[in-house]
């Protein structure tokens, strides 16, 4: 994925695209949502939160419930990006599966979301 972002010029690292995408699909969260969503620690999250607004493609927001929370949203910029990026995450996904027959391609992702299913129902 690295590899197809800089081959279109863009300068992100794999998890700072899964954050991203995690923003752009389900919306604003908090950096512990959001960590707990991509798998990192708090630390390695601040991290890539700093990176990602130093970049200004995304903000921390105040909670509108809750004064003492941030809540983390794209910016302009940042939605933008991801609507660029889409093309190379599907170009990333149609490589991965490019040897599967459709019927492989569905049982696959029947798996997929039985395991995750199953993963989400343990925590």
């Amino acid at each position: 994925m690295e590899a197809e972002l800089l081959a279109t010029g863009v300068d992100l690292r794999f998890t700072q695209f899964l954050i991203l995408k995690r923003l752009a699909r389900l919306g604003p969260m908090s950096a512990s949502e959001l960590a707990r969503s991509v798998e990192l620690d708090g630390g390695a999250m601040t991290r890539q939160l700093d990176q990602l607004e130093r970049k200004g493609y995304l903000r921390r927001r105040p909670h509108e419930q809750d004064r003492r929370a941030l809540r983390i949203e794209l910016t302009e910029a940042g939605t933008a990006l991801w609507l660029q990026m889409t093309d190379c995450n599907a170009r990333v996904l149609e490589a991965a599966q490019r040897s599967l027959s459709d019927a492989e391609r569905d049982h696959l992702h029947d798996y997929l979301e039985r395991v995750l299913n199953a993963l989400r129902d343990k925590a």
